[in-house]
């Protein structure tokens, strides 16, 4: 496999070790794990605050740490293996181990269980936190986590699914902002729409539409389009509502939107191009 700087971490003075041998570097190392400790944090190619989103990671999520220099820290991600800087101060190297995630698209933590104080945060769909008790106020149930306390129906243990149709929880984030690099239901790109719907339909998926194109699947025509099949194009990639429903994060509505998928391919033409595949997932 030709090696990909999203997913490999490689410069001449380091690497990691599963490399050796592969590229060449001073120094290779297994890196030291680390989590995510804010709500949500841009991962970026360079460290620089300048330098364009790559991609998110969000509350409670895993890394792997190869260095920490000048505030920023490289590392890749646990879920989906992507690489880059962020700043030192979103990571923590030693925290529990997060118990529950967040189910809905999003939700607030709040300094006690009372949804009349003001919160503390805001947190998206997949933020893991560790629940330590719980607590009632007024009727309403609370989960209180290390972070703070949640509405105890917002939250589920880490892995547990929301539906089997990942269709589904697409739909959920309809009208959200659409965001470059955005993987949270604070804002998504195309790609991180499928990743985050299938993750909690409890399915992998890699984090750009190049790569979700590359998965096992069938290649169909566009008569044989049916819920839940994909369609990319050159940098872009909508899911299947029905069949001739086009359910994407895209920047013509900037949102989570619906659109007529020969009206879709219609618009889109004159900018990228025509559909570059239409796919059925091994496993919808």
């Amino acid at each position: 496999m030709a090696l990909d700087r999203r997913i490999h971490a490689f410069r001449p003075d380091l690497a990691e070790a599963s490399l050796q041998g592969r590229v060449d570097a001073a120094r290779f190392t297994n890196g030291a794990p680390a989590q995510v400790r804010v709500p949500r944090i841009a991962l970026r190619a360079k460290p620089d605050v300048f330098c364009g989103l790559d991609t998110e990671l969000i509350l409670g999520e895993g890394v792997r740490v190869f260095e920490v220099a000048d505030g920023w820290a490289w590392v890749k991600s646990d879920l989906d293996d992507y690489v880059g800087y962020l700043p030192q101060a979103a990571i923590i190297d030693t925290a529990p181990t997060p118990t529950h995630w967040v189910t809905v698209p999003r939700t607030f933590l709040y300094p006690e269980p009372d949804m009349k104080r003001p919160p503390v945060e805001a947190v998206s769909m997949g933020s893991r936190m560790t629940v330590t008790s719980e607590a009632e106020t007024r009727g309403t149930r609370y989960l209180l986590t290390t972070e703070g306390a949640v509405i105890a129906r917002h939250l589920a243990p880490v892995g547990a699914t929301i539906s089997d149709d990942y269709v589904d929880v697409a739909a959920r984030f309809l009208e959200t902002p659409y965001l470059w690099g955005g993987r949270t239901g604070f804002g998504l790109d195309c790609s991180g729409l499928v990743q985050l719907s299938m993750m909690m339909a409890g399915r992998a998926a890699p984090r750009d539409s190049d790569q979700q194109a590359a998965m096992p699947g069938e290649g169909l025509r566009r008569s044989e389009l049916t819920r839940g099949d994909l369609v990319f194009w050159k940098g872009h990639v909508g899911i299947m509502e029905d069949r001739d429903i086009l359910l994407h994060a895209n920047g013509h509505t900037m949102s989570v939107a619906r659109e007529k998928l020969d009206d879709a391919i219609g618009r889109i033409a004159s900018l990228y191009g025509q559909p570059t595949c239409f796919k059925r997932l091994d496993c919808k």
